[in-house]
Order: C-alpha cells, then sequence, then structure tokens
C-alpha cells in the first residue's frame, strides 16, 4: 500500500468500510488474481513494504518468491522387475543371480546350490528408484501409496466366510427340522441331539457375550489422580459417547436455541420430523411428565375459584386449596355418574349382558303384513333377514354352524351333526349320538375279531401238537376240514389273511375284464362276453365262483362314491383338503 496522504474524511470512510467488511455487510477486498482477502488479517502483515512497489492490495508479500509447489501422490514402487538375467552376471548376488542386491543382502530363500555354481533360474533385478521427495503434507499423508483395490481382497474373503456360515447354519437347521418330522407324535426324547445341544450351547454362549456387551455398554470410566499424590481411580461418567448431541440434531441458527451454559434445550429442534421416529423433542416435554399435570390444574382450579368469590390463595394457602380441590372433583365425579344412570335408565344400555325385554324386541312396527288362513304371505314383506357377504357364515342344509368347524381323524366337518359330507342334512344330537354309536360297534368288532384270531391261533396250535402227537405214536394224520363258506369269507368282506398269494398273470387278467366291463357299462354283465345271473336260461346248472384275482381286481377298479376326492365334480370350493 501506497503512503499517501489521507484526509480526515478518507481516513474516516476507509475505517467505516474496514468495519463493514469485516461485519460482512461490505464485499470483502480482492488482490490481483481475483481471490477474496480476508478482512480479519492485522495491516502490519497486510500492507506490503515500501520497496516492493505494490500499488494493488494482495498478500503475494508474505509468500517465498522461489517456492516451486510439490505434486504429491509419488511413493516406492513395490515389487517392480527390470531386467531379466539368463546367465550369471559377475558381481551379482550368488544365490539368486540379482545384480541390485548381494548375497547377504537377499531376501530370497537361501538355495541349497546358488544361481552362481549352477547358472538356473536367475531372478531379475529390481528397481532401484531414488529418494521420493515429498512435501510437508506428503510426509504425513497416512494414505500415501495406498491402493483402494486390495481392500476388495478383504471383503470378497469375508462374504465367502459370510456365506459359507450361512449354508451351514440352513444345512444345520434343515436336518434339525428333518429329525423333528420324522419323530412319533406324543414320543419326547429322553435326551436332546448333539446339534441341538451344540446349538442351544452357542446361543447360550452368544447371550452371555451379548448380556456382557449390554452391561458394558453403558459403563463408560475414566480414570482420575487424587489429590496428594495417592492413587488414582476410576470414576463412571454418565456421558455415552455414541449418542448425538442436541445441539447437532439441527444446524439451522434459526433452530431451537442451546444454552451451553445451563446445556439446556427447551424447543424441539426438528418439529417437522415424524413424531415416532424423533428421538429428542426439547427439555419441555419432562415440563408435562409425573406430577406436573395435576399441580397445573390445582393452579387452574385455585384461579377460576378465586374469579368466581370463593376464598383460596394457592401461595397463602395451599394445603386449603388441595383440600377444596379434592372436594370438587367428588362432586363432580357424583354428578356424572348420577347423569349417566338417568340416561342409561331411560334410554337402556345395548353393550350390557342383560338380554332385553321380550316387550321391546316384538313390539310394534309401521311395517304391514298380511297373511291369509293357510299363514301364506298375502300383502307386504317379511323380515329380510340379513346375509353376510362372508362365505365362513352362511350356515347351509340347516346345520348350525359352517363346514370346516369339525375335525376328526383326517376329516372336515360340521360340528353340530359332525358330519363329514358337506351337502349331507343336519341331524343334530341324533348324528353325534349315532357317530358315536357307530365308534363303538367298530371298537367292539376289533375286539371280537381280535379274540376270534387269538381263538383261531389257539386251536391251530392244539391241532398241530394232536397231528406231533399222532405222527410219533405211528397213527395216520388227520386231514382237517375246511368250512366251505371260509373260502369266499376273504373275498366277500370277511377277515384276510396277510399271506394270500395273487397270480400276477391271472390278475392282470382280471383287471382286463374288470376294466371292459366298467367301459360297458352294463354292471348285469360279467366281464367274459355272456350275461349275468339274471338274464342266464333257467335250465342253467353250472356254477361260476369269483376267485381271489377277480376280487382284487373289483377292489381295485370299484368307484368309492364316499371318497371326496374321488368325486368327479369335487372341489375345494374355498376350502383346503388335508
Amino acid at each position: 500500500m501506497s503512503g499517501a496522504f489521507k484526509s480526515r474524511d478518507e481516513h474516516r470512510r476507509a475505517q467505516e468500510l474496514e468495519e463493514a467488511r469485516k461485519a460482512g455487510l461490505a464485499p470483502a477486498e480482492l488482490d490481483e488474481d481475483g481471490n477474496e482477502i480476508n478482512p480479519h488479517i492485522p495491516q502490519f502483515m497486510a500492507a506490503a513494504p515500501w520497496y516492493l512497489s505494490q500499488n494493488k492490495p494482495g498478500l503475494k508479500h508474505q509468500k517465498a518468491f522461489n517456492l516451486v509447489e510439490k505434486e504429491g501422490g509419488d511413493w516406492y514402487k513395490r515389487g517392480v522387475k527390470t531386467f531379466q538375467a539368463t546367465k550369471f552376471r559377475k558381481g551379482a548376488c550368488e544365490n539368486c543371480g540379482a545384480m541390485t542386491h548381494k548375497k547377504k543382502d537377499c531376501v530370497e530363500r537361501p538355495r541349497k546350490a546358488g544361481a552362481a555354481k549352477t547358472g538356473k533360474n536367475i531372478a531379475a533385478d529390481e528397481l532401484i528408484q531414488a529418494d521420493v521427495d515429498l512435501n510437508y503434507d506428503g510426509k504425513r499423508d497416512r494414505y500415501n501409496g495406498f491402493d483402494a483395490s486390495d481392500y476388495s481382497r478383504v471383503v470378497d474373503r469375508f462374504d465367502k466366510a459370510e456365506a459359507l456360515k450361512q449354508e451351514v447354519a440352513k444345512k444345520k437347521e434343515l436336518e434339525r427340522a428333518y429329525r423333528k418330522a420324522n419323530r412319533a407324535d406324543g414320543d419326547v426324547p429322553e435326551e436332546k441331539d448333539e446339534d441341538d445341544a451344540a446349538e442351544s450351547s452357542d446361543s447360550d454362549d452368544d447371550a452371555k457375550v451379548e448380556d456382557a456387551d449390554a452391561q458394558g455398554f453403558m459403563k463408560v470410566t475414566k480414570r482420575v489422580r487424587s489429590a496428594g499424590g495417592g492413587a488414582s481411580m476410576t470414576v463412571r461418567n454418565l456421558r455415552i459417547r455414541e449418542d448425538t448431541a442436541k445441539y447437532l440434531r439441527n444446524l439451522d441458527l434459526s433452530s431451537a436455541y442451546y444454552d451451553p451454559k445451563t446445556r439446556s434445550m427447551r424447543e424441539n429442534p426438528t418439529p417437522n420430523n415424524d413424531p415416532s421416529e424423533q428421538f429428542y423433542v426439547g427439555d419441555n416435554v419432562t415440563r408435562k411428565t409425573g406430577d406436573t399435570l395435576g399441580f397445573e390444574r390445582l393452579n387452574g382450579h385455585a384461579f377460576d375459584a378465586y374469579q368466581k368469590g370463593q376464598e383460596i390463595h394457592m401461595q397463602a394457602a395451599p394445603s386449603q386449596a388441595e383440600l377444596l380441590y379434592k372436594q370438587f372433583k367428588e362432586k363432580k365425579d357424583k354428578l356424572t355418574g348420577v347423569t349417566k344412570d338417568k340416561i342409561l335408565e331411560k334410554y337402556g344400555n345395548a353393550a350390557s349382558a342383560d338380554p332385553a325385554p321380550e316387550g321391546l324386541l316384538l313390539g310394534q312396527t309401521e311395517q304391514y303384513v298380511e297373511y291369509d288362513r293357510a299363514g301364506r304371505l298375502v300383502k307386504g314383506g317379511e323380515r329380510v333377514v340379513l346375509k353376510s357377504r362372508y362365505e365362513e357364515d352362511v350356515y347351509e342344509q340347516n346345520h348350525k354352524s359352517v363346514w370346516g368347524s369339525y375335525w376328526h381323524a383326517g376329516q372336515w366337518g360340521y360340528a353340530c351333526c359332525r358330519s363329514f359330507s358337506k351337502n349331507a342334512y343336519c341331524t343334530g344330537i341324533r348324528g353325534i349320538e349315532a357317530s358315536n354309536a357307530s365308534a363303538d360297534l367298530m371298537k367292539d368288532n376289533l375286539a371280537a375279531r381280535e379274540a376270534a384270531m387269538d381263538a383261531k391261533k389257539k386251536e391251530e396250535e392244539e391241532e398241530e401238537a394232536a397231528a406231533a402227537a399222532a405222527a410219533a405214536t405211528g397213527g395216520e394224520k388227520k386231514k382237517k376240514t375246511k368250512n366251505p363258506f371260509e373260502a369266499k369269507k376273504d373275498m366277500w368282506g370277511g377277515d384276510v389273511e396277510e399271506d394270500v398269494a395273487l397270480d400276477p398273470k391271472k390278475l392282470m387278467e382280471a383287471l382286463r375284464k374288470e376294466d371292459a366291463r366298467l367301459k360297458e357299462g352294463d354292471d348285469d354283465d360279467d366281464g367274459d362276453g355272456g350275461k349275468g345271473d339274471r338274464k342266464r336260461g333257467y335250465n342253467v346248472n353250472h356254477e361260476v365262483d369269483v376267485t381271489e384275482e377277480e376280487m382284487e381286481a373289483y377292489r381295485l377298479k370299484r368307484s368309492r362314491k364316499d371318497d371326496p376326492m374321488n368325486a368327479p365334480d369335487a372341489g375345494t370350493k374355498g376350502y383346503d383338503l388335508v
């Protein structure tokens, strides 16, 4: 700056302009390069010496004129090889054959026979790089020479480990579910499997670690040295370092005011955010908790009572004001209860459990309905029963419950009559009694069958013992007479022996005949091209017995009308058949 003379007015205007620039009311001064000059820089630093003849303001006189900026980013090159020799050279490393170092400085594994003797596997020469000339920041840059792509290998290794963990956990879960599914109903294993025990122990250990972490999360301690040179002690710091300070939640200057002395922010710093997602809504919220609301109501009652002429003062006689407020609340509750009882007595309560009187239910109505002597509707409309829009609320065939309200032995049915046929008419209690009687009869038949089988087995054992005794004494073995009805008993719904042997060829022929009979659709046809029993001649004497193969073919091909899954028009109609 030139040292030209300034008048008093010019000096005053210069001072006012400088103050305005410091206050931000005027734009900052620009140097020769167009950069703004900080107005808070002292005058002795901003003013250039007289010998520089600097006519325009600037800070170039504060910088070294011969300073050359060094480009950063240069670093030592790692693992760069230069020349690859094919034979050993004089003066090279006797171990690997490189010219850039000696044997004592070689970093390769010591060979049994060095390159100087074998002349094979000559290592390439390393790059001899000059010292990297770094500036002040470059020497202290901790990430200088760091390749960010190297970290991708760490990420890939972590992803592979996580995928392997998930695969192992999924496999264990599938094995555990398979074991649980194979267990019989009601069977409770005495001891858990090894995997379950190991998993439970692992889960317990994880839970212990989580509990320990949770307990130590709030425990932030610091060491404090005691006065007088005593031993240091550890005190707990209640400040949680992981949370966000209240004054950092909204950096807008026009937001809630933060008082640094009392560390309080009374208003909500983020009033426009979702209330369900706000963690801090201001210190004034605590003013509305506890007995604060009750105290405000007490003050409001005392003020209103004083305005209406009551001799009451909250500060002068607080006990009297509290007693009067208590009496006022009791009288108000009593009057509210009396009003409520009057309304219920006059209009009734539809939410009560007591049924409405019949006089109200069957009272008069403005709807005109006329019937004839037979009870048929002549004029007017009957009362329409509101139907639900849900299919589950529709009662069919006079049933009192919906289809699927009863489940037994793998079948769905109606709970009102325990019928398993969806299109059946409701039988009510009679149907339940009939089903119970049928179940009891089936149990009796099973018990009788078991008793008959035991008796038959005992009889066979006695016959075998008698035959063995007769053979031992030299007597002839008595032939067993077979009841002619027992042969047909197995085929016509009787007890079927488990060791019945069927001829495969005869069975296939019987199945073919059964298919032909079903295809013709004539139940009277015997499937062999002849007439049935009702169409044969009067003088025919031959008798054809049904073989076991033909009976088996009939069982396999017969149509089961009682099977809901075998019906031709079977459909779920909104229900899942299990």
